[in-house]
């Protein structure tokens, strides 16, 4: 069975015939009967409020790659420092922590849910009180269509996912889920292919090629995101990699750029499996850049062999019967 990223949200629009946003302002929680709409949004407020201090209390500098100061008296983080981690001005943040009256955008929401490390149904509650539709939903079906996850389980015993033009991974089959690592094991806001290869050990160790892939992904993305440099989620990735990683801050002030993303061999040294050599095509769903659809074609007979061993391998960790989220 296929496994889908609770991130593949609008992406998508195109090919499922309908918007990947399920949630809209009449799916926030309403006045009870009775109450008036003024007093049930005072009351909203005073639970965001609430629940942003009690998420902002949990994370520790460290966390965040924040000194912690000899004279810090705050639990957690401090207002300022979490304005600063989502690029909010302190004093709109403080006024959401105060229950004032304002009305917080798409991109602060999703800025302030990443810098507090939000899960997916905190994130959804986050949006909810703010009674904002949320564009990345937490719902079983994110707007990959159905027909799409059938391919990705077709194409098994060989490695395919849907990626989009920021290295999320969208969809994914269980080759791929063990091709580089066990993705079924990481947090779906990890599961983003530039994350992983400048950040996971074993997703990096099993790149034959790394230098040459690493130079090409970061020029790839630094050309896609062109049109993506005022977006939350494009800033908020950089900031990570640039927080979690020297040699991504190396690459990343040569100002390389690559725009194409033709078919390359590629190989991977697994530790159960041994050497893979592939192909690697993409199908793009959309305009290019965009989302696309990445398989891994053996290039050779041994390869063709171990790649139906890896799938032996995905199918016991992962029975079809598994859940795909």
């Amino acid at each position: 069975m296929t496994t889908m990223a609770p991130e593949a949200s609008a992406a998508f629009t195109g090919l499922s015939g309908r918007s990947g946003t399920a949630r809209t302002a009449a799916d926030a929680p309403s006045a009870p009967s009775g109450m008036s709409g003024e007093a049930a949004d005072s009351i909203r407020r005073s639970e965001l409020a609430a629940f942003l201090r009690s998420r902002r209390e949990r994370i520790t500098p460290e966390q965040v790659g924040l000194p912690r100061g000899a004279r810090r008296r705050t639990p957690g983080l401090r207002r300022e420092e979490v304005a600063q981690l989502a690029a909010v001005g302190v004093t709109w943040y403080t006024w959401m922590e105060q229950a004032r009256d304002i009305q917080a955008s798409v991109q602060v929401l999703d800025s302030v849910a990443r810098a507090l490390m939000l899960d997916r149904g905190e994130r959804s509650h986050l949006f909810a009180l703010a009674n904002v539709a949320d564009p990345m939903p937490d719902t079983a079906c994110t707007g990959v269509p159905e027909a799409l996850l059938q391919m990705l389980e077709q194409l098994e015993p060989f490695p395919a996912c849907v990626q989009n033009s920021r290295y999320d991974i969208l969809a994914y089959n269980r080759s791929y889920g063990q091709l580089l690592c066990d993705l079924d094991a990481l947090p779906a806001a990890d599961r983003n292919c530039l994350w992983l290869t400048f950040t996971n050990a074993e997703w990096r160790a099993r790149i034959v090629q790394r230098e040459e892939t690493i130079r090409l992904m970061t020029a790839r993305f630094r050309a896609a995101m062109a049109e993506h440099v005022a977006e939350p989620a494009w800033k908020c990735l950089v900031k990570r990699l640039h927080e979690a990683s020297p040699e991504f801050r190396e690459i990343w002030a040569r100002h390389e750029v690559v725009n194409d993303v033709g078919n390359r061999t590629k190989a991977f040294q697994h530790p159960e499996i041994g050497l893979i050599r592939v192909c690697h095509s993409s199908l793009w769903l959309g305009p290019n850049p965009g989302s696309r659809l990445s398989t891994y074609t053996p290039v050779d007979e041994e390869s063709r062999e171990r790649l139906e061993r890896l799938h032996r391998l995905a199918l016991s960790r992962r029975p079809a019967a598994a859940s795909a989220g």
